[in-house]
């Protein structure tokens, strides 16, 4: 009888913390992505939305883009 767990807590004490680690994860990424950590305009696509809305004229949207590029 020395093989036995102990009260059956055995197996789920062992798939627990591995668990508990890959809801962590899991929440860590989402909240990442939420946050905008992975799909952040660039700042040239921000120029291009601007431009298309139009909040800045042809001449502001040139400049901006030599700046970006400088």
């Amino acid at each position: 009888m020395m093989w036995q767990y102990g009260g059956g807590w055995g197996m789920p004490m062992f798939g627990g913390p591995l668990l508990l680690v890959i809801l962590v994860g899991v929440l860590i990424y989402y909240f990442n992505r939420r946050a905008g950590g992975a799909d952040a305009p660039t700042p040239r696509e921000i120029l291009d939305r601007r431009y298309a809305a139009g909040e800045i004229t042809k001449d502001q949207y040139d400049q901006m883009k030599r700046d970006l590029a400088a």
